[in-house]
This record gives structure tokens, C-alpha cells and sequence, in this order.
């Protein structure tokens, strides 16, 4: 069974000449960030945003210096965080996609859970540190004294906003660099969410949301540098700015964050996957010739990383053998596995039509039982087993 949903499962570049079953449509290829498959989407479009955040960095500290924009200067330190969010999520990804082991039979999966966690961590601290510095900059433009006096208690690090003391008048060509920062940033963030709706991945979900993310920080900074040079005391627009994003970058983190804790506390398949698999199960069922007289009666199952472990509970006669039952599962795994992207394992519990329906969770065990101290073992059962022991070695 392993290996028939192995063949079958096998796509892309990795599956030419096993098993001859011609499953190679690239759209069902989930094997993505792994350092040799240098060509499949997931794995460029995030180098790409890695390598762009790198050379936007620089650019932006060398723009910040040459056109006295300390917005932009601020930018640069933001680019600079987020080549740690790309390089997490390249890294979680790649591992979560690790086949089972003997310690780890189901797989890598909630590695990528794990690294959603992190890189929403880092959206929820940044939106938190942006909107305190926002704020503090906009309490300095009506109250510059007491501002000051809390800076310099609080102490003032990279932001995007500033004290009303630092905020100069930039260049005017400095909104050449942001508007190309926005242009990238936007351009990252179509490309990579189309990759993560695709595959289904939360990581690169989050990863994406931090682009969009710099796009609007990168409005802000283009807006402040307009202003500055349009407006006189225009100093207030770049903290109200501030504030507006730094709200909208709190909501994505806590967002992604729950999706997140979901997937790690096992949450069940949503309805799109669950309505896949019943279609493609139908179509497995009505395939094979004893397929009328098997009913599918459950689906569940569970997230993990791109990667979704399903279990189906499917009623046939009683009368059927292992051969008959092995035989339907067989065809039920290699419909469901070719044709429904991300399920990696698929078990198939078999019920008796004959009998009365199953109670809902049934398989799972309830109870003190297992919570109770074992039994102390007696003198009398040490003695039968030593027997059985000593018997078993004059046997051999």
C-alpha cells in the first residue's frame, strides 16, 4: 500500500520512471524548498524576496545617507529584520518536508507550523515596537518637551518614525527609491501568496503578509518624504502612518498566529479538503466493480505543515475478505493521493455494513484507565515468566 501511493504521489522532477503512472503535473508538486530544486516556485520566489531584501537594505542606508531621509535610513534596518524571516522560512519549510522515520512517524510537518509561529512572532513584535514609536512621536509633536523626556528614558531605536528633534527635511529624489521599495515589496507579495494559496502553506503565508508589509511602510516613508518637502509641519504624517500600519501589521501577526496555534494543536481538515477527498473517493469507489457495495461514512484528519494526514471510515459487507478490502483501499489511496494536492498518508478504517453505525469518534479511548498505577506484579507471575524463560532457552 506504502509503496502504490508512493508511485503514484510522485511528481515533478522527482517522479519520471516510477512506476510508469504519469502523475507529473507540476501543479500537484509539494516538494518545493529544498536546496536542489532550484527551479520550483516556492524555492525562487523565496530566494528572490531574500536576495531583494539584501539589496534593498543596502540601497536604502546608502539613499538614507545621500538624501538625508532618516525615514528611509529606519526602512533599512526593517529590510534588514526581514532577511531573518526569509531565511526562517526557508528553513522550516525544506525540514518539514522530510519523509517519515521510525521516531517520527508522522512526519516534519508542524516544523512549518512551528516556523509560522515564529516569523507572526516577529510581525506581532514589530507592529507592537512600530505603534509605540508612532505614538510617542505624535505625543512629541504636541508636547515636544515631554517627548523628549521620554526618550530619553525610553531610548529611541530603528523605527520608521522619529522624534520631532531628528525628523529633517529629505531630498526630494529620495521618493525614487521608495517608490521602487513599494513596487518590489508588492510585486513579492502577489508571488509569493499565489505560491502559498497553491501549496497551502502557512509559513509562506506569513512570509508574503511581511512583504505587503513593507510595501505599506514603504507608502509611509514615500508619504513622509512628500510631505516634508510640500507641506510645512508636516512632521506628524509619518507617526500617523506609523499607527495605521502598525494596527494592520498586530492584526496579520495575530492572525497568522492562530492559524498557527491551530495547526499545532490539530485542528481538523477544513471543508474545501474534506469535499476533495470525498469527490476523488467517490470517483475510486465507483471504479472498482465491488464499489456499489461500499459506503463512505467519515472523512477527518488533520494539517500538518503542507502536508495533510486524512483517515477515511468506509463501511462494506461483512462477508468480504482481507483480499476484497485490501483491494478497495489500494484504489481509494492512489485517487485520493494523485489527485488531492498536499495528502501525504491516508489510512482507511473498514466498518461491517451489517451492523449499527459507529458513534462518532468511537476509535478514540476515554476514561481513567490508563491514568490508574499498574498493577504490582506478584511473586507468582515473576516465577511464570522465569519459567517460561528457562523453557524457552532448553528449547533453543
Amino acid at each position: 500500500m506504502a509503496s502504490t501511493l508512493k508511485q503514484t504521489r510522485d511528481h515533478g522532477g522527482h517522479g519520471h520512471g516510477k512506476g510508469g503512472h504519469g502523475h507529473h503535473h507540476h501543479h500537484h508538486d509539494n516538494t518545493y524548498l529544498t536546496s536542489a530544486n532550484t527551479s520550483d516556485p516556492g524555492v525562487r520566489i523565496t530566494r528572490i524576496g531574500l536576495l531583494s531584501n539584501l539589496g534593498m537594505a543596502v540601497a536604502k542606508f546608502i539613499g538614507g545617507w545621500a538624501f538625508n531621509s532618516k525615514s528611509m535610513t529606519a526602512d533599512a534596518w526593517h529590510s534588514i529584520a526581514d532577511l531573518a524571516s526569509d531565511i526562517l522560512t526557508l528553513a522550516t519549510v525544506s525540514w518539514s518536508l522530510k519523509p517519515p522515520s521510525d521516531r517520527f512517524p508522522m512526519g516534519f510537518g508542524k516544523i512549518e507550523s512551528l516556523g509560522s509561529l515564529g516569523v507572526s512572532g516577529m510581525l506581532l513584535v514589530g507592529g507592537f515596537y512600530m505603534g509605540w514609536e508612532s505614538a510617542i512621536s505624535l505625543y512629541g509633536h504636541f508636547n515636544p518637551e515631554g517627548a523628549h523626556h521620554i526618550f530619553e528614558h525610553v531610548g529611541h531605536g530603528h523605527s520608521h518614525s522619529h522624534s520631532p528633534a531628528d525628523l529633517g527635511i529629505p531630498n526630494i529624489h529620495a521618493v525614487w527609491l521608495a517608490a521602487g521599495t513599494i513596487l518590489i515589496k508588492e510585486w513579492l507579495y502577489h508571488a509569493t501568496m499565489k505560491v502559498a494559496q497553491e501549496r497551502k502553506s502557512s509559513v509562506l503565508a506569513s512570509n508574503a503578509i511581511h512583504h505587503r508589509v513593507d510595501s505599506l511602510t514603504g507608502i509611509v516613508t514615500l508619504a513622509a518624504i512628500l510631505g516634508a518637502n510640500v507641506f510645512e509641519n508636516a512632521a506628524w504624517l509619518d507617526p500617523v502612518g506609523g499607527l495605521l500600519i502598525s494596527i494592520m501589521v498586530v492584526n496579520a501577526g495575530y492572525e497568522n498566529t492562530k492559524e498557527a496555534m491551530y495547526e499545532l494543536a490539530d485542528r481538523s481538515l477544513d471543508e474545501e479538503v474534506k469535499t476533495s477527498v470525498k469527490k476523488q473517493a467517490h470517483r475510486a469507489l465507483a471504479n472498482v466493480s465491488e464499489g456499489h457495495e461500499a459506503e463512505l461514512r467519515d472523512i477527518s484528519g488533520i494539517k500538518s505543515g503542507q502536508n495533510y494526514l486524512v483517515d477515511l471510515e468506509m463501511a462494506v459487507p461483512g462477508a468480504w475478505s482481507v483480499n476484497e478490502v485490501k483491494g478497495l483501499e489500494d484504489a481509494v489511496r492512489t485517487q485520493v493521493g494523485s489527485k488531492v494536492r498536499g495528502v501525504r498518508r491516508l489510512r482507511v478504517r473498514f466498518v461491517s455494513r451489517d451492523k449499527p453505525v459507529n458513534e462518532k469518534w468511537d476509535e478514540f479511548i476515554v476514561g481513567t484507565e490508563a491514568l490508574q498505577e499498574p498493577e504490582a506484579e506478584t511473586d507468582a507471575d515473576a516465577e511464570s515468566e522465569e519459567a517460561v524463560d528457562k523453557d524457552h532457552k532448553h528449547r533453543h
